[in-house]
């Protein structure tokens, strides 16, 4: 069993400002640590908040409490941490661990018991510091691949318990696990032009800068020729020296002719703020390209914690008679320093790649609430709900809304709303707005009032009102009816909808309420028989499957188990 360190103190209050405990909080697991995330790693609309654990491609590995505690939280999610087990220590901080098979032991009868007192697979309950103690090394559950998750891992975070923000791993010692001797990689070197004046190697378009690594790591950038104000961006990742695959950085820091210029680091932040990761990144470039470009400066400044900057945010002024000398330095947790040096140089050439021409007479202005309407449908975009003003593409043609495309990140939601005055009361009750992603339709919460149906999103893009009168549909694995099943140990169902998607589902054995565990990776439904809910001999199942506008469909069955040995 590897253990980060021994136990050391009790109480957060015998720790200076930002001097974390460096040998308080055991592994939580006992096979060697490798990350396939770390933290504050570039995702998609959020930085990740914690490690991803590789757990060999497996499931079920015990998970240990890192430090004694109580269990604090048990969040059961169909989505993101899956199921989640949160334990609150006495020093002042709480670990998490997500996408968990199972609990164990008394953890996993406390998720059975609340599932069951709620009715409900997913659950977000709270206890009391006395309900569940923990000692450290306790086995708290088995690792596995629920909500979220991409393949079997641990997801663990450290938390401030007051503030609840999220704080990275590494000042807890796991540094001193996950050894790091090497330079973090620049992938690639991007310049904008930041305004109508400005031109940039004869662009006035964002490019690519050509970069020549040189012997002693560094990066030496071919010559920036330019006028106005422009701004830099990178491509990078980090090779750990246990892990062996590329993670995200953990600090960048520019300067310009030698005066700390823009900074930010992956140390703590708050949940409120991670969407801003699409301000970070060239927003637009990633959702054309895939490519998450980080940006080293704020056009128009946003509330992310983990940026420094001065008074230019990053932005550089390139005038008549200056040559100017930009550097970048990329770091890594153990301080591995990567630089990258840039010659910036005043130029006269005129532009030969221009601006990509407006076409659209809607101008979004981010300072004011904007609202735009055609034929059947109005958009209501709150004031402050994007960064910067711009041309909106805005469009109704047969029934679909195309809202631009999803190149601009937004940070409130927009409302949608799309009036119907053809069609019956009976199909408005079977209606609901959808965004449209290639040949994928994505439900989105309908409010509807009389013949108008309204929904809150964060995306540009195309939207559509569907009509959905297919029921779901329900199959179960293994043929049961009239059947003695006592060698089975498990009910496994198959269930999936063509268009609006499940909303809910409940199960009845005899008429008792019964647990079903939802997987949509797999579109599996189980109910396992050591719930203590199956009767001897006889028992009538009662299966409800209903979709997200109320379609339902019922599936029932006989069957017959004996529970002796």
């Amino acid at each position: 069993m590897k253990y980060i360190g021994l136990l050391c103190c009790y109480t957060a209050m015998l720790f200076g400002q930002n001097q974390y405990p460096k040998d308080y909080f055991r592994s939580p697991l006992d096979i060697p640590l490798q990350l396939s995330g770390n933290f504050g790693e570039l995702r998609p609309n959020h930085f990740h908040s914690g490690f991803d654990f590789k757990t060999q491609k497996k499931e079920g590995f015990k998970v240990y409490a890192v430090a004694e505690g109580y269990v604090s939280r048990i969040k059961i999610a169909e989505n993101g941490y899956g199921k989640a087990v949160y334990i609150t220590h006495p020093n002042g901080y709480t670990s998490v661990y997500g996408h968990l098979q199972s609990g164990f032991g008394e953890v996993e009868k406390l998720i059975k018991s609340s599932q069951y007192q709620a009715k409900s697979y997913e659950i977000d309950v709270t206890f009391s510091p006395t309900e569940l103690v923990v000692k450290k090394e306790d086995v708290i559950g088995l690792t596995g691949n629920t909500g979220g998750s991409d393949g079997p891992h641990l997801h663990f975070e450290i938390r401030d318990t007051t503030t609840e923000k999220i704080i990275n791993p590494m000042y807890f010692g796991f540094d001193s696990v996950i050894t790091d001797s090497k330079r973090p990689i620049l992938n690639s070197l991007f310049v904008y032009p930041l305004d109508q004046n400005s031109i940039v190697n004869q662009s006035k378009r964002p490019i690519a800068v050509s970069v020549s690594q040189q012997a002693d790591g560094s990066y030496i950038a071919e010559k920036v020729l330019a006028t106005g104000k422009i701004g830099f961006g990178i491509t990078t990742f980090d090779y750990d020296d246990v892990s062996w695959n590329a993670n995200g950085i953990f600090r960048v820091q520019t300067s310009l002719n030698g005066k700390a210029d823009f900074k930010y680091k992956f140390d703590t932040f708050s949940f409120d703020e991670t969407r801003y990761v699409n301000a970070l990144i060239d927003y637009g470039r990633y959702k054309k390209l895939g490519q998450r470009v980080q940006k080293l400066y704020t056009e128009n400044p946003y509330p992310l914690s983990i940026i420094q900057s001065g008074n230019t945010n990053g932005i550089i002024s390139v005038s008549a008679n200056m040559t100017q000398n930009y550097k970048i330095e990329i770091a890594d947790f153990s301080e591995n320093l990567t630089r990258v040096f840039i010659p910036i140089e005043y130029s006269t050439l005129t532009s030969k790649v221009n601006e990509v021409p407006i076409t659209s007479k809607y101008l979004v202005k981010t300072n004011k609430e904007n609202v735009f309407s055609l034929e059947n449908v109005t958009v209501s975009i709150p004031a402050n709900t994007f960064l910067k003003d711009f041309y909106m593409d805005f469009e109704v043609k047969n029934g679909l809304l195309h809202l631009h495309d999803d190149v601009e990140p937004a940070f409130a939601n927009m409302a949608i709303t799309f009036e119907d005055s053809v069609s019956s009361e009976k199909d408005r009750k079977k209606m609901f707005i959808g965004s449209i992603d290639g040949k994928k339709i994505y439900y989105y919460n309908t409010k509807r009032y009389k013949n108008s149906f309204t929904v809150y999103s964060k995306y540009l893009g195309d939207y559509k009102l569907f009509k959905d009168s297919m029921p779901p549909k329900i199959k179960i694995d293994k043929k049961i009816g009239g059947k003695w099943i006592s060698q089975q140990n498990e009910l496994l169902f198959t269930i999936s909808d063509d268009l609006s998607g499940i909303k809910s589902y409940e199960g009845m054995l005899n008429g008792n309420w019964i647990l079903l565990e939802y997987e949509p990776k797999t579109k599996k439904l189980i109910h396992h028989f050591s719930d203590g809910i199956v009767a001897e001999g006889k028992n009538d199942l009662k299966v409800v499957v209903t979709d997200n506008v109320g379609n339902s469909t019922i599936f029932e069955t006989q069957f017959f188990r004996s529970q002796k040995p």
